[in-house]
């Protein structure tokens, strides 16, 4: 018998196990994959840590949460500072004053660009935006969202902007400086040596079980356990019983490649539409990597099924209430907490989830 079952060992399920375990309680964690880390996990090839389920960043600006991951971690100083390719064209992001200069030739001060971009909104103003591109529009002009939003945001969602509800964006970070830094955060970076390290760290006093499927032994692992912290899909937990929630998920091309640079960026996205992929990342820029080869991955949006894993879930009203029924029935589980981004059908970044996780397991040991 153990005090606490954990499904998942992701990062939000690999915070409760460290705060429990330092609680002294008995832990058991359990995976369906082969590794730790969930989405997080980064696997080792050519001497370089790939992010195998995307590009991870760690950012924040609560110190608390700083110094919680800088227990488990060293972190280096990268900065994320992303390109945006556009055909031929290069175009540093976020949208500020290196971008600006280069879309518009006789664009150099901030006033210039405030007063191109207020001219260009201005042009093609719409009162009440009805789609994703009016809204984007009316938000940074035509030439910003035709060069850097609009193929992206069609690739990322699997439809055209004009039949994207408007709500999708509601706002775009303009800049008016020089500062190619994406995140506002006072904190940055990522750990020496990966992520799955990391995680590591934190599970390394509780029982892990990789390749076990939590629903193929269901009865076995709730009976033999006091409580249950569940971070897999909310849905699935009550097989769907008023149908599937929506995410979108991504698919990954990686390869290595025999040349020591590919790209010079960690990340560049691919902004116009022809071009099949999101994004490129190089993952030995994430450790500023010297090795003697590069290992890169491509990223495809793609619509998600079941079998597929869910990346983002699709935050509309339709799926807003159809989580609430299941957040309903989740409420009335007696022994089982559900937290992380499927449990609770939420996006999360690092820090938030490291957050959630502390104030739960806090909330749940003040309960005992």
């Amino acid at each position: 018998m153990v005090d606490y079952l954990i499904v998942g060992s992701g990062l939000y399920g690999a915070v409760c196990a460290y705060e429990l375990t330092r609680a002294g309680k008995k832990v058991l964690v359990v995976e369906k994959r082969r590794n730790i880390g969930g989405n997080v996990y980064t696997e080792s090839m050519e001497g370089i840590n790939v992010h195998r389920y995307g590009a991870h960043i760690f950012h924040t600006s609560d110190k608390a949460i700083w110094d919680y991951a800088n227990m488990f971690a060293e972190f280096n100083n990268y900065v994320n500072q992303p390109v945006a390719r556009y055909k031929d064209e290069c175009y540093n992001l976020p949208f500020n004053m290196n971008t600006f200069t280069k879309l518009w030739r006789d664009v150099f001060t901030p006033a210039e660009a405030e007063a191109r971009i207020a001219e260009e909104r201005g042009k093609d103003f719409v009162a009440e935006p009805k789609n994703l591109e009016e809204q984007a529009i009316n938000l940074v002009g035509r030439t910003i969202y035709e060069k850097l939003v609009k193929g992206y945001t069609e690739k990322q969602w699997g439809r055209a902007c004009t039949e994207l509800p408007a709500f999708i964006i509601k706002r775009l970070p303009v800049r008016f400086t020089f500062d190619n830094n994406y995140f506002n955060d006072r904190y940055q970076g990522i750990p020496v040596g990966g992520y799955t390290k990391m995680v590591a760290k934190m599970l390394e006093d509780a029982d892990v079980r990789l390749n076990c499927d939590f629903f193929e032994e269901k009865e076995e692992l709730m009976a033999n356990a006091r409580r249950v912290i569940y971070t897999g899909a909310i849905d699935r937990y009550f097989d769907y019983c008023f149908g599937a929630l929506e995410y979108r998920s991504v698919r990954f091309e990686t390869e290595v490649l025999d040349i020591p640079n590919f790209q010079g960026n960690a990340v560049i996205n691919y902004t116009d539409r022809e071009v099949p992929y999101t994004r490129i990342i190089e993952h030995k820029h994430f450790e500023f990597g010297t090795q003697p080869k590069t290992v890169i991955s491509r990223e495809y949006s793609a619509e998600w099924k079941p079998g597929d894993e869910p990346y983002y879930p699709v935050n509309d009203e339709k799926n807003g209430k159809l989580y609430a029924r299941y957040r309903a029935l989740a409420d009335k589980e007696e022994k089982v907490l559900f937290g992380g981004r499927l449990g609770q059908y939420k996006y999360y970044d690092m820090d938030d989830v490291i957050a959630a996780a502390l104030t739960a397991v806090k909330a749940e040991l003040a309960g005992a």
